[in-house]
């Protein structure tokens, strides 16, 4: 009995404590709130700043504002349906509590006890009051009972409808809006009063996180998400299923991924909208709650260097209309001769045999009705509507028009994408993500962009044969026409390039000038597993997207048939600039408050993340790099990108002293099947770039006269030239070891002889890899000469040791001559006298008149 009334006193005594406690906080809280249910001043809280981003240089870039994107609206102008979506989402019992729910406070309480997830406990009405009063990014318990307090003095001072009136416009919907209405004009191109159930689903989904249930971004998360509010609305009796279904539909149907609002937004000065945009989209990843990047009064200090950005800008605008310029006047030329000559025969033929699929008139003149109609009259339909109220015209009309304009300029209209990462830092020093960034394009082509790499994507298997130990610099390799066969026995015959084959060719050479058929037989050489490892770790693309990438066992592959974007391409060039380091490119450096204080330093992060990598963030040998940036080098000098950068000329400089420099500089082109996309990738010790142009849509033919080498070539010459300027001389870093410099025969890629006179080069080799025979094919020629052409002939067979012996082996061989003639290079199959295996041996026919 004691013991009972000694746990009983203990237990009163307890909730005594407990009960002055909460008293004393409640007290506490009264007196820091003056009349709360009498005041005017209710919502008034921090006012909005706008967020700032510099430059690298601390050069103001843009400011993100606020009020922007925040537009009111009245409940009563609100479909059912977006309040049944909302309510079905985040509070089924918003009518019922006051303001809170025992449980559910419990339920988070314990949650954050126990660390571990356990779902929401805000109700409608303490989410708005954390909004306005608390920081919702605090993950704490003072922060729970501050808002807590708050819902209660909101619910005794509002009703019910103006809680969620006052919600619905000052809620956070994601991508900057603010408000229902707000941000159905963003995401659907509409206001909040023609919302349809599953955009409603949309929009409520964003509240949880806004950033990866974006419909933009991360359509498949919203996609699902949306999925689960239209099931919660079925199930409260909201909605029908065959209505939920019609819905769903019928958004993503005509759902477009491009479209993006236009509001005053677009209309801020900017001096780099492109890079700003793809910052703006880093920082809603980064920032969450009350403190976003519209209101808190941020600083941003960037990666940007506003002289590459603004040469970039003008140097890809220039190069877009002048491909757009040779683009129409071509296909117009097709077009017009096309008309003129097999028109009126088809027409002719579709009448006199009564073929009408054949008719060609009507279908070319509804083409033309289109073309106009897109191009000049929605423009004016569209205007008019504005200016005289007709949404609903625009709505069924211009809507309509605009996205068949869409459709239209994303087969006729070339863009183009340009990104510049400095190579040792990751910088992001330049994005163009387009043509003119507005609010009908804002795809950042540069970082987002999907694209077959075509030829520029060779580089990054070439490194892999380099350490395979069954190719070098020097190796020989024959460019002739070659049937592959697959793993399925089909049969795979790569051309080169206009379909010039220049037979026997060393490796070096064949990637410096793009031929194919040599790189398919590199690829073929160290296999398919090596060459899609290789290229993969350099680019940065996970083992789970190679194969919709399409990294497969694919002979098409060797020639850049795979999917990346221009912003992977620049991080794997960028490696072989950094001696083989992995480089990842940043655009936030840090973001300081409004009172100067850091909040953020994502660099630090990311060199904190990259030392704990060790030795795992060499993705390739220094001496790897070197070698294959000193191939890359000559692409530069006598290759495909030899004319956009001057044979190099175009990188000379004047120093301080007033002494001239030229600074190195390596890169590839890339111009894929039929002529869709053309690309340049190169760089010097400072800084890579990688440039791309081509069709949104992709089937388009950009023509034969605009190609890696003379479209996106000249357009990375010229930006380079400016971006590389400010920089003082430096030569590609050489490992201290590993690599060895070496003199070799330019025909045989062996050790010269005095008989290869001046056909030498020096290359660059890693060590133990060298060749260390001595050349032979020029002694041939000298002794084939002596013994006249007439002789050979006659005796039909010519026996020789060692003949390019690191192509052939040291056997002895024979080979035929009868197939000689006034050709540069010709070659025929030999059988060896000991093993019956055939090779192929080049022969050069002008040796006959040394």
């Amino acid at each position: 009995m004691v013991k009972i009334k000694a746990r009983t006193t203990i237990l009163l005594s307890i909730t005594l404590f407990c009960s002055l406690l909460f008293g004393a906080i409640l007290g506490l809280m009264l007196a820091l709130t003056v009349n709360t249910i009498n005041t005017e001043n209710f919502t008034e809280f921090t006012a909005a700043l706008p967020t700032k981003l510099l430059d690298i240089n601390g050069e103001l870039i843009t400011e993100f504002a606020s009020d922007e994107k925040r537009e009111i609206i009245s409940l009563t102008n609100l479909p059912q349906h977006m309040i049944d979506a909302l309510i079905s989402r985040e509070d089924r019992v918003f009518y019922e509590h006051n303001g809170f729910r025992l449980m559910t406070i419990f339920r988070a309480f314990l949650g954050v006890i126990t660390n571990v997830n356990l779902g929401g406990g805000s109700t409608l009405t303490q989410q708005i009051a954390g909004t306005l009063y608390c920081d919702r990014t605090e993950k704490s318990l003072s922060r729970k009972i501050k808002e807590l307090w708050w819902a209660i003095q909101m619910e005794r001072r509002y009703s019910k409808d103006e809680i969620l009136e006052f919600y619905l416009n000052k809620i956070y919907f994601g991508s900057g809006t603010y408000g229902v209405n707000a941000a159905s004009k963003y995401y659907f191109g509409h206001d909040a009063t023609q919302i349809t159930p599953a955009e409603a689903a949309i929009l409520v989904v964003q509240l949880s996180s806004p950033v990866y249930n974006n419909p933009f971004e991360y359509p498949n998360s919203a996609m699902e998400k949306q999925k689960g509010v239209l099931a919660e609305m079925v199930s409260a009796g909201y909605l029908t299923q065959e209505a939920a279904t019609a819905s769903f539909d019928d958004f993503w149907a005509n759902f477009d991924y491009t479209r993006i609002n236009s509001s005053a937004y677009l209309m801020r000065e900017d001096k780099a909208p492109w890079f700003s945009e793809y910052v703006r989209r880093e920082l809603n990843t980064m920032l969450y709650g009350t403190d976003d990047i519209y209101t808190s009064g941020f600083t941003v200090n960037t990666t940007l260097n506003l002289k590459h950005q603004l040469a970039a800008q003008e140097v890809m605008n220039k190069h877009i209309d002048r491909a757009n310029e040779s683009y129409q006047r071509s296909s117009n030329l097709s077009k017009s001769s096309a008309t003129d000559t097999y028109i009126p025969m088809t027409e002719l033929i579709s009448l006199v045999f009564n073929l009408p699929q054949l008719k060609q008139t009507e279908e070319n003149y509804k083409e033309k009705a289109v073309a106009t109609y897109v191009k000049e009259i929605n423009p004016i339909v569209d205007i008019m509507s504005l200016m005289c109220g007709f949404e609903d015209l625009k709505l069924s009309v211009v809507n309509k028009g605009n996205a068949q304009q869409k459709e239209y300029e994303s087969k006729t209209v070339i863009e183009g994408a340009l990104i510049s990462v400095e190579n040792e830092t990751g910088y992001i020093t330049a994005i163009v993500g387009g043509r003119e960034y507005s609010s009908n394009n804002q795809l950042i082509r540069a970082t987002q962009a999907l694209i077959q790499p075509g030829s520029s994507f060779k580089p990054l298997y070439y490194s892999a044969a380099l350490d395979s130990g069954l190719f070098t610099p020097a190796s020989v390799l024959v460019d002739t026409p070659t049937v592959f066969y697959t793993e399925d026995g089909r049969p795979y015959i790569p051309l080169n390039f206009r379909n010039v084959w220049e037979g026997s060719v060393l490796l070096w050479y064949a990637l410096a000038t793009s031929m194919n058929v040599p790189s398919v037989k590199v690829m073929d050489g160290i296999g398919f597993d090596a060459a899609i490892e290789r290229a993969t770790a350099l680019l940065g693309i996970p083992q789970t997207d190679w194969e919709k990438r399409g990294f497969n066992h694919s002979y098409p592959l060797a020639l850049g048939v795979c999917s990346v974007r221009p912003i992977e391409m620049a991080k794997a060039f960028a490696t072989f600039g950094n001696q083989g380091k992995s480089v990842d490119p940043i655009a936030v450096l840090s973001i300081e408050d409004r009172n100067g204080k850091e909040i953020l330093n994502p660099e630090k992060e990311l060199r904190l993340k990259q030392q704990a990598m060790g030795d795992a963030r060499q993705v390739i040998s220094p001496q790897n790099a070197y070698v294959m940036t000193s191939i890359l080098q000559k692409t530069v000098t006598i290759g495909t990108l030899a004319r956009g950068s001057n044979y190099g000329l175009r990188f000379k400089y004047t120093a301080e002293d007033g002494s001239s420099y030229t600074m190195p500089a390596a890169g590839k082109t890339g111009t894929t099947d039929n002529w869709s996309d053309a690309w340049a990738v190169g760089f010097t010790p400072y800084i890579t770039t990688a440039i791309w142009f081509g069709f949104d849509t992709p089937g388009q033919s950009l023509g034969t006269e605009l190609t890696g080498s003379t479209l996106s070539g000249w357009a990375w010459g010229e930006y380079m030239r400016i971006a590389n300027e400010d920089y003082p001389y430096k030569e590609f870093p050489m490992p201290e070891s590993g690599v060895t410099t070496l003199t070799v025969c330019s025909k045989s890629g062996l050790l010269p002889t005095e008989a290869c006179g001046k056909s030498t080069l020096k290359l660059y080799f890693i060590s133990g890899t060298e060749p260390t025979e001595s050349c032979q094919y020029h002694t041939i020629r000298q002794t084939s000469s002596a013994i006249g052409i007439e002789r050979l002939k006659k005796e039909r067979t010519y026996t020789s040791a060692g003949f390019e012996s690191s192509f052939i082996g040291d056997t002895p061989l024979e080979f035929n001559l009868d197939f000689l003639t006034d050709d540069k290079l010709l070659y025929a199959p030999v059988e060896t006298t000991e093993n019956n295996t055939q090779v192929e041996i080049p022969v050069d026919s002008n040796f006959l008149l040394d």
